[in-house]
């Protein structure tokens, strides 16, 4: 080998030499300072997060359903007698009474009629005051001796037969005199009107349907629970007062009708489905609820004294069941483990165990925290204090020594 190539490789080892000693020294220093700067947990600020206690209070249970409002009442009137419409006497959509006239049909066949029975009574009691009186002659003392005993059983017969006549003649009258009154149509219940299906000059039947009626006041909802619920709801029904309903808008943002009863629970389960139907009532004072109608229904079944309630926001979901994060005497934070007993509202539930008057559990923040993470706890409400200028400071120190460690 000549001169030039051993100075060569005599350079080339101090080059690599020197590399490796300069990674060796500096690794140590650099591993080292990462490790001081993620290792003290004073750097490391409080998590601002906040927090409420867990307080007491009367829970109420429901069950809720989805329910449909129906009509206490729904007639579809028609006429009982047929013939030529004259008037409609009602206006859509407005209530009406009970009797009130919604409709007239020409009534002059059906007076004729009356007419006729009332004629034919009239002729009948006339034959019958004169066989009355050849009766009564032919019993009298001065004329019994000059009259046949079978003439006298004749005319007593012949009363009898007017009698039956002049009977038939008054049930005759009666029955005219009901098909003179179906000319006059009138209400069977107070309701609202809907829409007219006929109108004035149409020839109806005892088949052509006049108005349908619904009676609003009160009003029902019928809704259905799955027979799992059917022993709490028969022994809640069994107290001195109805049970409570109330009914809301399909979202549940509100009350529609409040102050409802339950008045039935279904004598069967429906087999297909596993559920068992129930009758509420309610006023309806001011028409918020409207036959055909969805309504989502709460029933009140019981109240809980003294349930534990907390916001449903803290209550996180686990692989191994329900937890909170629960803030201790240090402002470090544990999982709890809890048990949801059930919902109270739309914001909180009711906790079954885990948890006791006064604990304080976290409500917004979790995402940023971990068993044993120290926190700043914030009321609801409130937002956490602006950084210090030493804290900024600091801050933009420890970014920059992480940019020069990458």
């Amino acid at each position: 080998m000549s001169r030039f190539w051993k100075i060569a490789l005599v350079v080339l080892a101090v080059v690599i030499v020197a590399i490796v000693g300069i990674r060796v020294l500096h690794k140590p220093a650099g591993a080292a300072s990462q490790a001081s700067g993620n290792g003290k947990d004073g750097d490391t600020p409080p998590v601002p997060v906040t927090v409420v206690p867990v307080v007491k209070q009367n829970v109420p249970v429901y069950l809720t359903a989805l329910g449909t409002v129906q009509a206490l009442n729904t007639v579809t009137v028609v006429p009982q007698v047929g013939g030529l419409l004259l008037s409609i006497n009602f206006k859509e959509g407005q209530p009406v009474t009970k009797g009130q006239l919604l409709a007239q049909i020409d009534p002059r066949t059906f007076q004729a009629s009356y007419d006729q029975a009332v004629g034919r009574r009239n002729q009948d009691q006339s034959l019958l005051a004169t066989a009355r009186s050849n009766y009564q002659r032919s019993q009298d003392p001065k004329y019994s001796q000059y009259v046949a005993k079978i003439n006298l059983v004749t005319q007593k017969n012949t009363v009898t037969q007017y009698e039956a006549a002049v009977a038939a003649d008054d049930a005759a009258i009666r029955d005219a005199k009901v098909q003179l009154d179906y000319t006059h149509i009138r209400s069977p219940i107070d309701g609202l009107a809907g829409i007219r299906a006929v109108d004035p000059g149409n020839v109806v039947t005892t088949s052509t349907p006049i108005v349908t009626l619904t009676q609003l006041h009160p009003i029902n909802v019928m809704f259905t629970l799955p027979e799992q619920n059917l022993d709490m709801v028969r022994r809640a029904a069994q107290g001195d007062q109805p049970l409570q309903v109330t009914a809301l808008d399909r979202v549940d943002a509100h009350p529609i009708a409040s102050g409802g009863v339950l008045k039935v629970i279904d004598n069967q389960i429906d087999t297909s489905t596993g559920t068992f139907r129930l009758k509420s009532e309610f006023n309806n004072e001011h028409n918020e609820l409207w036959p055909g109608q969805f309504v989502n229904v709460q029933l009140l079944v019981n109240t809980v004294d003294g349930g534990l309630v907390i916001p449903s926001q803290a209550v996180q979901r686990g692989p191994d069941g329900d937890y909170v994060y629960q803030v201790q005497g240090d402002n470090t934070v544990k999982m709890q483990p809890i048990v949801v007993a059930g919902e109270v509202g739309d914001s909180h539930v009711m906790v079954g165990s885990g948890l006791k008057v006064g604990e304080q559990v976290v409500t917004e923040g979790q995402f940023r925290l971990k068993p044993g993470s120290k926190v700043n706890p914030l009321k609801p409400g409130e937002v956490p204090a602006a950084p210090t200028a030493a804290e900024l400071q600091k801050a933009k120190k420890d970014n920059a020594g992480g940019r020069r460690r990458h």
